[in-house]
């Protein structure tokens, strides 16, 4: 099974992105998803992040995300210590999610796939990107937040240039329709490729 890593910074439409491929029959592992719920239901890592943040980590047996996203966007040291906690947790999930799939490859979604390394266990990768103002744009709609936290989240991942040079394909994600263009395309080189 080739697993194929779906990235780019926040607000690209990494989301966007893999619900076309999913429409053409990939499965799509959103690894943010899956560590956000694995934060909330793996006792592991309830108690290594509990004695790393204390009892405030979690609030009604529920992570406590506006307390925990205040500690690592401050903090790099903090962040990376969360990281070595729940990254090896979800590539464990990762896994054995893989060995259940019949495809002919994977889409491993993550933000910060080279960030945290995942990008190595990658046979090929796609980094989606957007014009800055653009995401701007589309996390103001989004979320909740100021320029100020999307600035916060955009200094701690790789520049879209860092991402480019190490990546096999770039999708630019300005107008629908062509990027799901760009995502036919895309797929069928990848198909390609592992043929």
């Amino acid at each position: 099974m080739k697993i194929i890593g779906l990235t780019g910074g926040v607000g690209s439409g990494k989301t966007t992105v893999a619900k076309q491929f999913n429409a053409l029959g990939i499965p799509i592992y959103i690894a943010d998803n899956e560590a956000k719920q694995l934060m909330n239901t793996s006792e592991v890592i309830r108690k290594k992040l509990i004695d790393l943040f204390g009892d405030n980590a979690y609030k009604d047996n529920t992570l406590n995300r506006p307390f925990l996203a205040d500690i690592i966007f401050n903090s790099e040291e903090s962040l990376k210590k969360m990281n070595a906690i729940v990254h090896p947790e979800v590539a464990l999930h990762f896994k054995t999610w893989v060995s259940k799939q019949n495809a002919p490859y994977v889409l491993k979604e993550s933000a910060i796939l080279f960030e945290n390394g995942a990008y190595t266990s990658c046979d090929y990768i796609i980094t989606v990107t957007a014009p800055l103002d653009l995401r701007m744009e589309r996390l103001l709609k989004r979320d909740d937040t100021t320029v100020e936290k999307i600035q916060a989240i955009i200094n701690n991942q790789w520049s879209d240039e860092a991402k480019i040079e190490k990546s096999h394909f770039v999708i630019v994600n300005k107008d629908l329709k062509e990027t799901q263009q760009q995502v036919q395309l895309t797929h069928d080189k990848i198909v390609n490729l592992i043929a």
